[in-house]
């Protein structure tokens, strides 16, 4: 009998060890074959439990958060935009600046 499976019915996953399945899944290197088997899983509930996955990471990814901006004065010509990060960190960058460099210089400084 597997695991699933409790006196001849199939026993009901918590979203933790749904969660828990699907994150090992993907580190196992197995193919999806190989760990349901070994896990007692049919495949379209591996398949679902790594779906959820994903769609809860993208909603926690899309999530906006606000960060305070400090705009320069008008009569500043010293830089084009200031931006305050998280952890107080300040960056300025002057007018036609690169914004891949900025979003790499952020990335690097505010690791998710």
């Amino acid at each position: 009998m597997s695991e699933a499976q409790v006196g001849g019915r199939r026993r009901r996953r918590s979203r933790a060890e749904a969660e828990q399945l699907a994150a090992e899944f993907e580190a196992s290197g197995m193919s999806r074959t190989e760990f349901c088997r070994e896990h007692g899983l049919a495949l379209s509930t591996l398949a679902r439990h790594q779906r959820r996955r994903r769609e809860e990471q993208r909603e926690d990814t899309s999530c906006a958060r606000w960060v305070a901006v400090e705009l320069p004065q008008p009569h500043s010509a010293a830089s084009g935009l200031a931006v305050v990060l998280a952890g107080g960190r300040r960056i300025e960058v002057g007018r036609g600046f690169d914004a891949r460099t900025l979003a790499q210089l952020v990335s690097l400084l505010e690791p998710a």
